[in-house]
């Protein structure tokens, strides 16, 4: 049931209702405030680690959230979720979006590559065979050779991506929650392309897909 208090202009709706927020969503609101606060502090070098009283990333930020909103509110921010599934999904992200840098990178390399061949198609060069001289190529010849190559790269990296871009959210410690949550919705958010099974140990292992990674290239 809806609060007779008036909406507020920062609040998650921006007050296009004359009714109040739902207690919940008022309570989403501030966790929401609270957590852009401490990214500020984040941002600005400002955020304090207490030593002895953070674990770890995790834990500091609810720490500093309850300072800033209260502990009651804040203890509802680890409902349905785990910091197992949280650490995996950052270094999934991160991955990501790190790969998809590479594969601009690799686009335009091969991109150069192939207008220098275009360019310089009348030169000849020497071919090799066993350190030897053997019979004479294109230089475009012997650029293209390379291009094709981290062509074969390009396509090993984005079916790396396709694996990387899954969201662990959901699988809990290791076996799910018991929480109805929306993982596609949270897939969809975050700008996931799938999701991983949350029977499975595997979906929150993070040697599988950073090694995924490192295998990209031959």
């Amino acid at each position: 049931m809806a609060s007779d208090s008036k909406p507020e202009g920062s609040m998650l709706w921006g007050g296009r209702f004359t009714g109040g927020l739902d207690p919940l969503m008022e309570e989403f609101e501030k966790i929401r405030e609270g957590l852009l606060e401490a990214q500020k502090e984040w941002e600005t070098d400002f955020f304090t680690i207490i030593s002895g009283v953070d674990e770890d990333i995790h834990t500091a930020n609810e720490r500093r959230l309850g300072e800033i909103i209260g502990k009651n509110i804040t203890g509802k921010l680890h409902t349905g979720r785990s910091r197992n599934e949280q650490v995996v999904c950052d270094m999934r992200m991160w991955l990501r979006d790190e790969l998809r840098n590479t594969d601009d990178h690799l686009v335009n390399f091969l991109k150069v590559i192939a207008a220098r061949a275009e360019s310089e198609i009348e030169y000849i060069m020497p071919g090799y065979t066993h350190l030897q001289r053997a019979q004479p190529v294109r230089w475009s010849h012997w650029m293209l050779s390379y291009g094709l190559a981290f062509a074969a790269d390009l396509d090993r990296l984005r079916e790396t991506i396709k694996r990387v871009n899954r969201s662990p959210l959901g699988c809990g410690t290791f076996a799910g929650t018991p929480f109805n949550i929306d993982r596609d919705m949270m897939a969809e958010e975050l700008g996931f392309e799938g999701l991983l099974w949350t029977t499975t140990l595997p979906s929150l292992a993070l040697s599988v897909f950073r090694m995924l990674t490192l295998l990209v290239a031959p």
